[in-house]
């Protein structure tokens, strides 16, 4: 089972470095990591299971926050609409994505980093992703809003790339251009 111990934290070498592609098909050490990382996500919901391991809720994760360089990711949260996003996929890609963007009116947080980090992430408001599942299905995704970010989040991990990032280092709180706020 996957607990924080297992996240790696900032300054670690995997999180700031390019993740490889997964030779498709997966092996089955790629698929109980998939397994892994939606449990870890499922249980870090669970409010008697999180308390009991000591696990910071998240929705994504990424295999370089567990010091694996693979581009290899696992989704799970439900929107406020009560969508589930429940997704283990390797290799995504984002092929396409709105001139306008989005931020998190919240700001962004993140599994490996433990200090809060005020700011504005500038996102796409929508994107669409292509994958492959862990049974070696093609996936598309078109998204929109929070599950777009969370999506492009995750898929910056494999690119060695941070939330804070994006960031405007001037002015943190700055607005991005034809951007909305999404809750």
């Amino acid at each position: 089972m996957i607990t924080m111990k297992d996240i790696v934290r900032e300054g670690h070498p995997s999180l700031v470095t390019v993740a490889k592609e997964v030779p498709l098909p997966i092996n089955d050490e790629e698929k109980q990591l998939l397994d892994d990382m939606q449990t870890f996500l499922k249980n870090s919901q669970d409010e008697e299971i999180a308390k009991e391991y000591n696990l910071r809720a998240g929705v994504g994760l990424a295999a370089p926050q567990l010091g694996i360089e693979k581009r290899i990711i696992a989704i799970h949260f439900e929107d406020a609409d009560g969508n589930l996003y429940s997704y283990g996929l390797v290799n995504p890609k984002i092929i396409s994505h709105s001139v306008e963007g989005a931020y998190l009116a919240g700001g962004e947080g993140c599994l490996s980093v433990d200090r809060p980090v005020e700011g504005y992430v500038p996102r796409h408001r929508r994107i669409t992703v292509t994958a492959t599942d862990k049974d070696g299905n093609p996936v598309k995704l078109r998204l929109k809003g929070y599950p777009a970010i969370v999506f492009q989040h995750e898929i910056d991990h494999l690119n060695g790339i941070m939330f804070y990032d994006h960031i405007n280092k001037e002015n943190p709180f700055h607005v991005p251009e034809n951007s909305v706020p999404i809750e």
